[in-house]
């Protein structure tokens, strides 16, 4: 015959498994999360040295006299536009526009054969081509980390845990722009 001695250690032991179990759990959806927000600090870091690449292409492009105003003043507009988006979509949302106004100021500088032929040009366009690679690294990974964490969250006995401790799902970052083409291809 099981002593209540027995059954109060039995229940003791079944409790502290319990409360181990969720200190555990609570511990790993925290850990996730904050892969999820390093991933996004990566994608503002990369976004940011894009934008002062922007910066200087627009000052390349206006000091040889560039005539069409119109793409620069695209470009300056989405770039302040993409600086003032908070939401990891709407930045990428934002970004993507960047990305269609940079296609048409690179369309307009191909009219001008000194500055299409200039060396600091085709340094930007690498510069440009290169920081949007990492753009998209960084992209993929945030989008495998949300994944790995919504699904964290969705999981049982998690999905109580993180019920509980104010756990959310986050949202990927979607392609706005379909046609994405590597930014050598601008040209």
């Amino acid at each position: 015959m099981i002593t209540t001695a027995v059954l109060v250690f039995l229940a003791f032991f079944l409790v502290l498994l319990l409360v181990l179990l969720a200190v555990s759990t609570y511990s790993d959806l925290v850990h996730r999360r904050g892969e999820v927000d390093d991933a996004w600090v990566w994608i503002e870091v990369r976004l940011k040295h894009r934008h002062d690449l922007v910066a200087e292409l627009v000052e390349v492009v206006r000091g040889h006299g560039a005539r069409d105003r119109q793409a620069l003043e695209a470009v300056a507009a989405a770039r302040s536009r993409a600086a003032g988006a908070q939401a990891p979509a709407d930045r990428m949302a934002a970004e993507d526009l960047l990305s269609g106004a940079l296609r048409s100021l690179f369309a307009a500088t191909g009219a001008h054969p000194d500055l299409k032929a200039g060396r600091t040009l085709a340094e930007l366009r690498e510069k440009l081509a290169a920081a949007e690679d990492r753009i998209t690294r960084s992209r993929r990974h945030y989008n495998d980390a949300v994944l790995i964490y919504n699904n964290a969250i969705q999981m049982s006995p998690a999905d109580i845990v993180a019920g509980m401790g104010g756990f959310s799902q986050r949202e990927y970052l979607r392609d706005q722009d379909e046609e994405r083409r590597p930014v050598r291809a601008w040209f």
